[in-house]
């Protein structure tokens, strides 16, 4: 279980070791079972957060991961320690995901290094909280468009030339995409485009059997809060849920590998799974 965090603030993008509780993300406590084997998979935001977890768990069922990510060159190190722990392969790709041209290149690179490409994870995102939309920029909105929405499209449509009949994408959606919120108009506002998106791409792929399906949680203790929300705000983070409290990046994770793996989701596409910690909604 993850405590409701103290106040704290940090620059963004954030760094896990500043963060108190410290998160879980390191999937400690998960047995793999050979689920993934002899597959690559791309993880777009795997340095720390939700990405991390991920990578670890894939890495655990037997994949070699790369991972994408901004600037956080500590946190992305360490992740990929704990992958290379488990006997796994990690090439880190540094760079902003939010320019077309790297879009391309992190697939291409991928390929070339790691030898394929069997599963697609888009996870990146960026927020930053208003009290109004008046307050929202053009440069701020296409901004969070650019990292939240673009970089999904940009990415999977490179990615397309090289995943195999079977593969799998999966994006990272957000409960705030499916009922939205006040503060975060421009950040729900991708969020809930990254889901249609996932619903159309699901259509376009069946013919190929590439599974599209997106995970959109609730509250995750993430360095993504600290960088991005006011310390009132991050103080009692989570809180509001009827579990009480956040989730840990290792418990959002195994709802990845669920889609990943061919055993486990074979008739699944088009899918949200939406781990809320106990929030309901209509619809």
């Amino acid at each position: 279980m993850t405590d409701s965090p103290p106040a704290q603030q940090q620059t963004p993008p954030g760094s896990t070791g500043e963060m108190e509780p410290h998160p879980r993300d390191e999937m400690r406590d998960y047995r793999g079972r050979g689920l993934l084997d002899g597959t690559v998979a791309l993880v777009t935001g795997g340095d720390s957060g939700i990405g991390r977890a991920v990578s670890v768990a894939f890495a655990k069922e037997g994949a070699d991961v790369a991972v994408a990510y901004l600037t956080e060159h500590a946190d992305a190190e360490h992740t990929a320690e704990l992958v290379r722990a488990q006997g796994r392969r990690c090439l880190l790709l540094p760079g902003d995901l939010g320019d077309a041209a790297h879009c391309s290149q992190i697939v291409g690179r991928t390929v070339e290094e790691l030898g394929r490409l069997d599963t697609l994870v888009n996870n990146i995102a960026t927020q930053e909280p208003y009290d109004s939309l008046s307050e929202i920029s053009d440069e701020k909105w296409l901004r969070t468009f650019e990292v939240n929405v673009h970089s999904f499209f940009r990415v999977t449509r490179a990615a397309l030339d090289h995943l195999p009949d079977g593969g799998a994408i999966i994006n990272t959606g957000s409960v705030n995409g499916l009922r939205g919120n006040k503060s975060l108009i421009d950040y729900s506002a991708t969020k809930g485009a990254v889901q249609s998106l996932t619903y159309s791409l699901a259509q376009s792929l069946t013919p190929r059997g590439i599974r599209v399906n997106c995970v959109a949680p609730g509250p995750v203790w993430t360095p993504l809060i600290p960088a991005t929300m006011p310390e009132g705000k991050v103080e009692g983070f989570g809180e509001q849920v009827p579990m009480g409290r956040p989730a840990a990046p290792d418990e959002i994770a195994p709802s990845y590998v669920f889609f990943a793996a061919p055993a486990l989701s074979s008739y699944y596409t088009g899918e949200v799974l939406a781990p809320v910690g106990g929030e309901t909604m209509p619809g």
